[in-house]
């Protein structure tokens, strides 16, 4: 034994159990009876250690209450909670204590009532929700965490072989560290229950009517409202993520990056997604699976994207899935190799032997026919997701910088034909007009600054990611695979001169969509007229950086 002194090594006495899963707690409660510790314990959590002839002193006698308002109120009393924050070596504390005849509790081993076990099942009401929100147990873990230099808190029956052999190792005691680590565990165990009641209550339907959020008040409460006169959202004063980890990566974005994956809580997406086949996913995968996913869910009809380092190599529309699919891999052929492929529709055995020509790194789809899957695995390194389709959210989207996290809401924007605004001399066809709607929805998944050249229901060519405008143009021709002369353009934004429109029209193009807004708008307008296309402002940007 090394430098620990006394105090470090006080023997546990007295203990108080509470437990909803009982997991292991006979032969824990047991190990501490070998040590003479005095066991204390409230309703279900007694009779069964009574059953298992432990000896147990019911909270009832020691508080001289019984347990009142059906359980709501049983620990919550001075001889539990100065038992647990009398600090041992205060002789204030300890005069109290003696005053009031209450004896020192050392350990305290509970699991609070399965909240996040009761909210998950379907049909839960609020009431039976608000029956599973643990108040006396909270309070106990808490006056325990406080005084860990004097109380054990043990708050999961991982723990129990843990604690036990160290009680063998030092006679009935604990460790100064090992009180210190249960404490701190013990704290993120309450603010983590906390958050999920919290996440609850924010689902329900009276969440947000009962406070009126005025010029003085706003920013005060750290909760998400809506602004009734303008409908924008007031991003919150105070946010926290409760993230869990899935489970590790092989590494990040290099080998050298060390990587993991955690559940935000959410259910649909890319990170739930089932792995029905292949090696498990790495960084990289995940980032351009979920942007290919969201590409592909954005879309109505049967949809097919290919995305490359997150920018899409190739995306079209199909009666089926393997014509969606052929018609996006025609785009670019090249940069497809060692792709992400992403349908919206369940995926059939032509679709399949199709997608296993070249190589592909992952397929995602809502299902896949028993046919299509036994395919796909006939690739052993072609991972396989099932996935759901993507909701749009109120949830905030985050992205952190040096110092800090920025936080902002979604792109959920869908543009309606009737926002449409012809700015040009020329009127653009029913099936200029598909075509444009087709390309803005592929530009939006484009990092900017972004062009994308379609023609109905396929890509033609993709200009991303390039420091102008122009560049973009340029370089979404020079990919092109297919035809150029009858597409049309989507700019994620405006035009900031004309020479991206003298540009594109050199390669045949029939028509422009782009949010317009620039100061030079009437040059640009007037390129669209001298060159005889149709032009379209939305008046919505999709930049994504």
């Amino acid at each position: 034994m090394t430098d620990t002194s006394d105090r470090e090594l006080r023997k546990i006495r007295r203990a108080l159990i509470s437990v909803s899963d009982r997991a292991g707690i006979v032969d824990f409660a047991r190990e501490l009876t070998d040590y003479n510790v005095e066991i204390i314990s409230t309703g279900g959590t007694a009779k069964l250690l009574r059953e298992n002839n432990i000896p147990v002193r019911e909270v009832a006698d020691v508080t001289g209450f019984p347990e009142l308002m059906d359980g709501r109120v049983k620990t919550l009393h001075p001889r539990i909670h100065g038992a647990l924050l009398a600090v041992r070596d205060n002789p204030k504390h300890q005069a109290a204590l003696r005053e009031h005849e209450i004896d020192p509790i050392d350990m305290v081993v509970i699991n609070l009532y399965p909240f996040e076990q009761t909210v998950s099942r379907p049909g839960v009401t609020i009431e039976e929700a608000i029956e599973q929100i643990d108040i006396g147990g909270p309070a106990m873990i808490r006056s325990a965490a406080k005084n860990f230099r004097d109380v054990a808190v043990v708050t999961s029956p991982k723990g129990y072989p843990a604690i036990a052999a160290e009680m063998r190792k030092y006679k009935g005691a604990l460790s100064a560290a090992t009180k210190e680590f249960l404490a701190e565990q013990a704290f993120r165990l309450t603010s983590i229950y906390d958050e999920t009641i919290t996440a609850f209550l924010s689902t329900t339907a009276s969440h947000g009517q009962h406070f009126e959020i005025t010029r003085e008040t706003r920013g005060r409460f750290p909760w998400q409202t809506t602004t009734e006169s303008s409908g924008e959202i007031e991003l919150p004063a105070y946010e926290k993520w409760r993230l869990t980890k899935v489970r590790d990566l092989c590494y990040g974005e290099n080998p050298h990056q060390q990587a993991a994956l955690y559940d935000t809580g959410e259910t649909a997406g890319i990170g739930h997604a089932q792995l029905l086949s292949g090696k498990q996913m790495s960084f990289n995968n995940y980032v351009d699976a979920d942007a290919a996913w969201q590409l592909v869910c954005d879309f109505e009809e049967n949809a097919c994207a290919i995305i490359k380092h997150t920018n899409p190599a190739g995306v079209a529309l199909g009666d089926t899935t393997e014509e969606a699919y052929r018609k996006a891999l025609a785009t670019d052929p090249t940069s497809a190799f060692g792709g992400i492929v992403a349908f919206n529709r369940i995926v059939d055995g032509r679709a399949a032997s199709a997608v296993i020509e070249i190589f592909t790194e992952v397929v995602i789809a809502p299902d896949f026919e028993a046919d299509a899957l036994e395919i796909l695995k006939s690739k052993k390194n072609l991972r396989v997701l099932r996935a759901q389709p993507i909701e749009p959210t109120p949830e905030l989207e985050y992205r952190q910088i040096s110092g800090g996290m920025l936080a902002q809401t979604p792109d959920t924007h869908v543009l309606k034909r009737e926002e449409l605004r012809v700015v040009s001399k020329r009127q653009p066809s029913e099936q200029e007009i598909r075509s444009l709607l087709f390309a803005w929805i592929v530009a939006k998944h484009t990092k900017s600054n972004a062009i994308v050249y379609a023609r109905e229901g396929q890509t033609v060519g993709v200009g991303a990611g390039q420091m102008s405008r122009v560049d973009s143009v340029k370089l979404g021709a020079m990919r092109a695979q297919l035809p150029l002369p009858g597409s049309v353009l989507a700019s994620d934004a405006f035009f900031p001169f004309r020479d991206g429109i003298d540009e594109a029209a050199k390669y045949g193009i029939t028509a422009v969509i782009q949010p317009g807004g620039s100061v030079r708008d009437a040059e640009v307008v007037g390129a669209a007229d001298e060159h005889e296309l149709a032009m379209i402002f939305t008046g919505i940007r999709h930049f994504r950086h």
